[in-house]
């Protein structure tokens, strides 16, 4: 753990004795609403259904003790109870969401009104990294499913609103609290601290208040992998003996060439440390009884490291000069179940990468008040996502003609991966041949200002004019150290100085290897112990930090600026129709855009200052209130969504590996929609609901990337781009199987992709959700009377065209289902909940003409307590319960099988003080 960050998070839970505003007794603050008292969990969700309840337009909402009090790791986890809301999860924790089925890409993320972007490892895009915070910082979450015209312009999804505590929320006096959790993952079997604090201050007038709050997480998680890392079709050498390359091809060779074996199959564990501290700080004073200034700050710190180990075969691109013994062969699914191979390109691999990002956000906030009727809201703010990724190394143990090597993937989910040869646990039977380092640095900048007028022109009716002015800007470096150790010249591999390398690299010894035993589930007769380099001893061998850059495509800078202006108005308000109360707001919002991208395009820096855009988009919304307990509300607009900023740079990059070369473009129009919603809501009791939405969008366009196969000449790039340790380096024409071109004589097999304005989509679903205490709806005995649920089932759909027209496929990133259920129970000093989330499988991207998909999911948590006393509390949570396997495949048909693999289940004991 970082010793400075705990003594900082401690400093404040000692001296302020703070914790998260959600986890006592407290009045909760939610903007646009009247403070109310949140004393627990059942009371918190009648708040957030106040939330819901009282707004023209459609909104969830999480607050307070429903955010704290369940046993989230991450600001992701929490929203993934919404309904419509489903998130992705990365090595165990969730990291982005998607609403309706639009990924995070189309769902624009607000803390304390102020628009943001928060990335962690390789997000070049405006989706928001939900991992960089702990739940604990926020005490409500606001979730605004359709648009507003005084909300700014960027969504096609949601907004989310992400609120810290502020000082007036909170009682005259001093407010403190602390606690304290010990983490414990039973796959690493590993106990790790999470703190939480908050100190609060009002002062007796209520003219000025300050709050200060903390958390700081620091844990570890496993996660056992079997991996493919895809599947590929290639011609072997030989095949029982018989030459693949005479004419014509032995039918063996004919099977074996035509059908799809695994492209590099192992097993391997991925260690990720994370350590994450937040701190938020408020401000408010009232210089006069019209006039509240808020000042917040947000500081995000999250800093991570993670390691791979391998033992794998290399088939990727290598097959011709390995030879297939025997096989199986399922014809149904066109694939090698099995095979036994001579000359196999075995490697045991070490990979490690370091990251740091930071994230720094401060908003200033005046509200003054004109009149009774006439009230004026400015804002300005700033903020910043820095990621630096210090190094990202891998290095590599090979054996180029290792015999007696079998795979068997009948069990797909636990192959046998036997190395029958020569002892893979022994260094001595490998060379260090390849060496990786790729650093690189992603900014994310905002700025804004942003002022609204609002002015009551008549009893429950008001007209509202205000403008924004919005600047991000984005910059990317990256650079990469990708090279073999003879061609580098980094070790005389030419042993008889006859010009001929006799060597494929340095020769691995015990003092430079580690011995590594996988211990995850593997098929029977799997080799599971191997040789890897030690990472530390290489990086010393080859004094790696000091040696020069390779010269590639990829190691360039991108920058994207970009500049918006916009004007808005909107009315809004109610009034009686016969019996019923129509609520509305309607109006517009026009926005100016203006984009500047620079980028490294065939080795040339390239600057593109592109035209101005504009957009005017108006929106409605309608409540009306059939009686005092059941609404009809309904609502249309039009929406729009810049690009990803990595996308509109004018650079590119080249895949050496996978023979790929990919292009951005910085002309790239924003994806504009058209959106209708309705529901029908009953609050049939108290603290209850029954509600049925429905939703429909119809988007005019979005990007894609389009792709044709051809030759790396037709680029026109110099080859001095392909990394020198990748198959391409060698062979740049050539490549697996199922790339090539025939109509270029088999050659022709790099898949060149351009990121091009798509032919859109049309997305339709609906949502059902149901809350109550049961004793709102059935005589239950007293001990019962604290027994409760919550649950939503979410069904989406859409209609997309992949590959030219070729193929229709959902959206990436959308499930067609996915529900939550929670069953929570309140008993005088005890609570405890538990919860289950289900994800239905969906598309992580195009691969091999087809898709790359996600398998379904469903976790299921548990959250208990027990007050003590006013003052102590202790708990008692769990996080998948179940052990759930994430599982990735390649093909919706076949589904052959690329990753299957889990993380383990986490337990959480803490205790809570308050005063």
């Amino acid at each position: 753990m970082n010793t400075n960050k705990f003594m900082a998070v401690s400093a404040i839970a000692l001296c302020a004795a703070g914790m998260a505003p959600s986890a006592f007794a407290q009045d909760a603050e939610v903007e646009g609403e009247d403070v109310i008292t949140i004393t627990g969990f059942r009371a918190s969700l009648a708040e957030a259904l106040d939330v819901k309840r009282e707004s023209t337009a459609a909104v969830d909402a999480i607050v307070a003790d429903d955010i704290a009090d369940f046993p989230d790791q991450n600001l992701a986890e929490a929203l993934g109870r919404v309904p419509g809301v489903a998130i992705t999860r990365e090595r165990g924790e969730g990291r982005e969401i998607t609403v309706r089925g639009l990924g995070g890409e189309y769902t624009r993320v607000r803390i304390n009104g102020m628009e943001s972007i928060a990335s962690t490892n390789g997000n070049r895009g405006r989706g928001f990294d939900f991992n960089i915070f702990a739940s604990e910082l926020f005490n409500n979450i606001i979730i605004r499913k359709t648009a507003t015209a005084d909300v700014d312009e960027g969504s096609l999804g949601a907004v989310v609103d992400l609120n810290t505590g502020r000082p007036f929320a909170y009682p005259t006096g001093t407010t403190f609290a602390v606690n304290a959790q010990a983490q414990y993952n039973d796959l690493n079997e590993e106990i790790a601290p999470r703190l939480s604090g908050l100190f609060a201050y009002n002062n007796p007038e209520e003219t000025f208040g300050i709050t200060l709050s903390a958390a700081l997480s620091d844990y570890e998680t496993e996660l056992e992998t079997q991996n493919t890392v895809r599947w590929q079709r290639s011609r072997f050498a030989s095949v029982g003996g018989q030459s693949c390359t005479t004419t014509p091809e032995p039918a063996d060779c004919s099977t074996v060439t035509n059908a799809w074996h695994p492209r590099i199959p192992r097993y391997g564990v991925q260690t990720e440390s994370r350590d994450r501290l937040g701190l938020t700080a408020g401000l408010q004073f009232k210089p006069a009884e019209s006039t509240l200034i808020t000042i917040d700050s947000l500081y995000s710190t999250y800093e991570a490291s993670r390691s791979e180990i391998y033992g794998e075969v290399l088939f990727r691109g290598n097959e011709g000069g390995m030879d297939v013994v025997d096989y199986t062969y399922d014809p149904d699914l066109n694939l090698l179940t099995s095979m036994t191979v001579n000359n196999a390109w075995v490697r045991n691999e070490y990979f490690e990468n370091l990251w740091t990002t930071d994230f720094h956000q401060f908003s200033a906030n005046i509200e003054h008040d004109f009149t009774d009727s006439l009230r004026l809201n400015g804002m300005i703010g700033t903020s910043k996502s820095e990621t630096d990724r210090e190094y990202e190394l891998t290095f590599m143990y090979d054996d180029r003609d290792y015999n007696g090597y079998f795979y068997d993937y009948s069990d797909d989910e636990e192959p046998v991966l036997a190395f029958n040869g020569p002892d893979v646990s022994d260094p001595a039977n490998f060379q260090m041949t390849e060496l990786r380092d790729r650093p690189e640095q992603i900014e994310h900048g905002y700025d804004t200002a942003n002022f609204e007028v609002e002015w009551d022109y008549f009893d429950n009716h008001s007209v509202s004019v205000g403008g924004a002015w919005k600047r991000f800007t984005y910059e990317a470096t990256n650079a990469a150290r990708d090279t073999g150790v003879c061609a580098a010249g980094y070790f005389d591999c030419d042993t008889d100085n006859d010009g001929v390398d006799d060597l494929l690299g340095v020769p691995a010894t015990d003092a430079l290897s580690d011995i590594y035993t996988y211990g995850g589930p593997a098929g029977d007769g799997s080799t599971l112990t191997w040789a890897i380099p030690n990472g530390d001893a290489w990086t010393e061998y080859f004094d790696l930090f000091n040696l020069p850059f390779t010269s590639t495509y990829a190691n360039n800078f991108n920058s994207v600026e970009e500049e918006s202006y916009s004007v808005f108005f909107k009315l809004d308000g109610s009034f009686p129709v016969g019996t019923m109360e129509l609520m509305y707001d309607v109006g517009g919002r026009y926005v100016e855009t203006d984009q500047k991208s620079a980028g490294v395009n065939s080795g040339v820096q390239v600057e593109v200052d592109r035209d101005p855009y504009d957009d005017f988009l108006p929106a409605a919304n309608l409540a009306l209130w059939i009686t005092d307990d059941l609404v009809l509300r309904g609502a249309a607009a039009k929406v729009m969504k810049r690009p990803g900023l990595g996308s509109l740079s004018p650079g590119g990059s080249v895949d050496s590996f996978n023979y790929r070369v990919s292009y951005s473009n910085p002309f790239l129009e924003p994806t504009r929609a058209t959106t209708l919603d309705g529901s029908l809501e009953w609050y049939f009791a108290d603290e209850s609901l029954l509600s049925l939405a429905v939703f429909a969008k119809d988007i005019e366009s979005f990007p894609i990337n389009s792709t044709r196969t051809d030759t790396f000449a037709s680029t026109g790039l110099p080859t001095s781009v392909l990394l020198p340790t990748s198959p391409t380096a060698q062979n740049p024409e050539g490549g697996p199987l199922e790339s090539c071109n025939p109509a270029n004589g088999g050659s022709g097999c790099w898949e060149i992709r351009s990121l091009d304005d798509g032919p859109g989509a049309d997305i339709k679903g609906f949502e059902i959700s149901m809350q109550t205490p049961l004793a709102e709806i059935v005589d239950v005995p007293p001990v019962l009377e604290g027994l409760g649920f919550i649950a939503n089932y979410t069904y989406v759909d859409s209609d997309v065209e992949y590959y030219g027209g070729t193929l229709t496929e959902r959206l990436i990133g959308l499930s067609n289902v996915s529900y939550n259920a929670t069953v929570y129970y309140e008993n005088g000093p005890f609570e405890a909940r538990v919860s289950g989330s289900y994800r239905d499988d969906y598309l992580q991207g195009t691969r091999d003409n087809d898709f790359e998909v996600v398998g379904e999911s469903f976790f299921v948590d548990f959250s208990s307590s027990y007050e003590i006393n006013d003052q102590f509390e202790v708990s008692f949570e769990a996080l998948n319960l179940t052990d759930e396997f994430s599982d990735v495949y390649i093909d919706r048909e076949d589904q052959r099988r690329y990753s299957w693999e889990h993380t383990g289940r986490v337990f959480l004991v803490g205790a809570r003080f308050k005063m």
